[in-house]
């Protein structure tokens, strides 16, 4: 622009002086346009100049919201997180609190004096000697009652309850009541049948010797009562029954002889031929 002027000054100076030629006036021209043309080039860098640094301009404020935004984001995050961790820590306080307390609780009861738990003890070990003194009582009483029950109960009712059980195939059961019949009545007049009936028991399960044993007793110790010649076909039956045939036969040719109208006998003879 200041060239511009100084053109346009000098033009107006050659014009006044009267002095300028056409030559002169064809050359100022050429310089005037070519000042317009490097003065429009000039222009027209400048605006585009202009719109470039507009363009980085506004790119720049685009990425500064950008990260204005995330910045913003960032700052909500942490401060929600920073909010959790108070929350948590305060939780972590009150339960701090609540064990505090518990322990303390803990520490109190842990200081009672020990004579507390001695009066425990000793209340617990009286309470335990009453009852082990109430239940020796009640043994003896229970004792006491058996024996008068027993001592109470009929010979007959007692070897009835024996037989009962053996014949309902109870032989244990059986054989501890014929044992307790004749432990309290070992003198009365069934005590043959006792013998008799254990000797049964016996051979019922093949325990042969003790039978043998038990029907030897009838006959030794009972020889008046009825029941001796049975003693004396099952005892010989038992002997056949451990193999021992020679004193198998010796006790049936015996009963032969001792109680020959017997059904015994007979049945004794019949053995003897078979063998």
């Amino acid at each position: 622009m200041r060239t511009s002027r100084v053109i346009l000054t000098s033009l107006a100076m050659l014009t006044l002086a009267g002095c300028a030629s056409q030559a002169d006036l064809e050359s100022v021209r050429r310089d005037s346009d070519e000042m317009k043309s490097r003065i429009f080039t000039l222009d027209k860098g400048l605006g585009d100049v202009r719109g470039e640094v507009r363009e980085g301009v506004e790119k720049s404020l685009a990425g500064y919201r950008q990260s204005l935004e995330a910045l913003q984001k960032d700052m909500a995050a942490t401060r929600k997180g920073g909010a959790d961790l108070q929350a948590t820590l305060d939780s972590a306080r009150v339960d701090m609190q609540l064990l505090t307390g518990k322990v303390d609780d803990v520490r109190i009861m842990a200081q009672k004096p020990a004579d507390d738990v001695a009066l425990l003890k000793e209340d617990t070990s009286k309470g335990l000697a009453d009852l082990e003194e109430r239940l020796t009582r009640l043994e003896k009483s229970l004792t006491e009652q058996q024996k008068k029950a027993e001592l109470t109960q009929t010979p007959e009712a007692l070897y009835q309850q024996g037989y009962d059980a053996m014949k309902g195939g109870e032989m244990k059961k059986a054989r501890e009541l014929f044992f307790k019949f004749l432990e309290l009545h070992p003198k009365h007049k069934l005590a043959a049948n006792v013998h008799y009936w254990l000797g049964e028991t016996y051979y019922s399960e093949k325990n042969f010797e003790q039978a043998i044993l038990e029907f030897q007793e009838v006959i030794k110790n009972f020889p008046e009562k009825e029941k001796v010649p049975a003693a004396m076909l099952k005892q010989g039956m038992a002997f056949r029954e451990m193999g021992d045939g020679k004193s198998s036969a010796y006790v049936f040719k015996k009963l032969v002889e001792e109680y020959p109208k017997t059904e015994e006998a007979r049945t004794a003879k019949e053995k003897l031929r078979a063998k």
